[in-house]
């Protein structure tokens, strides 16, 4: 051929040149000059090449794919992700007390709604503050079918019992200081 040698020649990796003829390796050259230094050295060990094990059996299923079924590894509704984390944290009961408040219209009606608000609840026993004492007296007797309804609504167990209160009457003790007794009342009569 045009005088030109094609040989490959085994080149000397600690200085990255050829042996005879002292030429330098730069790019890919140098990288394909590795591989093959780096399967000699794996075949005068007794390995083959290309494998990483070390006389351990090679695991070739080292990724797998969750497949055409549903697995916890596939991309999960963000609605059930956050009842996922209620439950380990144990926010449950809490979620469903804020589910009464939410929701109250809903769950009691418009026309109770309107008259009649949530102001707590702990331990089972919903506090509810009526706009009138007409409405709290018809709330009390109402009281079996609230709880009814609400455990319809969020489950059963949120809310066991009510306690109506009716509005609240006006408050004299207004500012940080006041003097005990009944207030500006004393005087009458």
């Amino acid at each position: 051929m045009d005088g030109v040698d094609n040989s490959v020649t085994k080149p000397d990796l600690s200085t990255g040149s050829f042996t005879p003829e002292g030429e330098q390796l730069k790019g890919s050259d140098l990288a394909r000059a590795a591989l093959e230094a780096a399967k000699a050295s794996a075949k005068a060990r007794g390995q083959v090449p290309g494998s990483r094990s070390k006389g351990r059996p090679v695991n070739r299923r080292r990724r797998r794919w969750s497949g055409p079924g549903p697995d916890d590894r596939d991309p999960q509704p963000l609605g059930r992700i956050a009842a996922r984390l209620a439950a380990d944290r144990g926010w449950v009961e809490q979620l469903q007390g804020g589910q009464v408040f939410g929701r109250w219209a809903k769950l009691v009606g418009e026309d109770v709604a309107e008259h009649a608000k949530p102001i707590a609840l702990s331990d089972g026993e919903l506090t509810v503050q009526a706009s009138s004492t007409a409405w709290a007296t018809q709330l009390r007797l109402l009281q079996r079918e609230l709880i009814k309804r609400i455990a319809a609504g969020v489950g059963n167990g949120v809310v066991k019992r009510l306690k109506i209160k009716g509005p609240d009457a006006p408050n004299w003790r207004h500012g940080p200081r006041h003097v005990p007794g009944r207030g500006p009342r004393d005087t009458y009569g």
